[in-house]
């Protein structure tokens, strides 16, 4: 069921707004703290559990350009707290500070009663460039908690560089 665009679900999508711009805090409480001590896997972890929760939150609301784009978020942040280069974990942390940006005003479109969340309009191309570029410098990266969620958990499978590619481009990027 789509609730974005049934009027009687209204209440329920300014919930999920709410909840998400709630969990925006706990987003970039993570980032924040992973600025202050590079060293701390756990705050991309934290990242990548909030993330998911806000993509699981837009995925039953129909808000599927949201989910995607968490997914990508989620992926990053998983596969970010594997590696231990400053340079690349400096990359990481202002990507991950602009998706929460973007994510923002993708649930301000929401809640100003639009009926899709799709990026455009939004400044997003450099955005997709780097996301790119961070996706393949993860791609040998497993992680198994970076795994396509199908109905069926036995078709679940690793997000390859293909399925990433794909992501970013059903969003556009």
């Amino acid at each position: 069921m789509d609730f974005l665009s049934d009027p009687s679900m209204r209440e329920i999508v300014e919930d999920f707004c709410q909840e998400a711009n709630d969990l925006f805090a706990d987003l970039e409480t993570s980032l924040d703290e992973f600025e202050d001590d590079p060293s701390s896997a756990k705050s991309l972890e934290t990242f990548g559990q909030v993330i998911d929760r806000i993509m699981g939150a837009a995925k039953s609301i129909g808000a599927h350009d949201i989910a995607m784009f968490c997914e990508l978020g989620k992926i990053i942040g998983y596969k970010s707290s594997q590696t231990k280069d400053p340079a690349l974990l400096s990359v990481v942390i202002a990507v991950l500070f602009d998706a929460v940006d973007l994510l923002k005003k993708m649930v301000a479109k929401i809640q100003s009663g639009e009926k899709d969340s799709k990026l455009e309009g939004l400044s997003t191309e450099a955005f997709g460039s780097r996301l790119k570029w961070l996706s393949d410098k993860f791609k040998d990266i497993e992680r198994a908690s970076c795994t396509m969620e199908n109905s069926d958990p036995e078709d679940e499978k690793e997000l390859d560089q293909n399925s990433i590619d794909d992501l970013m481009a059903s969003l556009g990027l």
